[in-house]
């Protein structure tokens, strides 16, 4: 399969095969998809936001749950994470311009999910 997913790390470069369990890709593409992961980086691509405001928007998720997604995706490189000295510290997040990258086809698949959902009554 040229060009796909499937190239080996043969070279400087060259892409790794991330059907492999040692693919250094793996890992971020986990992140990324992960249940919660996907709901950060949608929720950042309009605003950043802070903590409590990613918080309140993303329904279901508990604070451990939050700052465990938040951390991976900061270390990823697909988020930022900016601390003001107040009392108490306000933390912003959002989106590096790879995260952008990243989550613009998440963007476009929830788009095309939702055209295709009926109509709320």
């Amino acid at each position: 399969m040229a060009g796909g997913v499937q190239d080996s790390a043969a070279g400087a470069g060259s892409r790794c095969d991330v059907l492999h369990t040692d693919c250094p890709a793996r890992d971020m593409v986990d992140h990324v998809t992960s249940r919660w992961g996907v709901w950060v980086l949608i929720s950042l691509r309009s605003n950043d936001l802070r903590f409590f405001e990613l918080r309140e928007g993303i329904r279901g998720i508990s604070e451990k749950m939050l700052a465990q997604a938040l951390r991976l995706l900061v270390r990823d490189e697909l988020v930022w994470r900016r601390v003001e000295p107040t009392t108490p510290p306000q933390v912003t997040y959002g989106l590096t311009g790879f995260g952008r990258e990243v989550s613009e086809p998440l963007t476009e698949l929830f788009d095309l999910i939702t055209r295709r959902l009926p109509p709320a009554p």
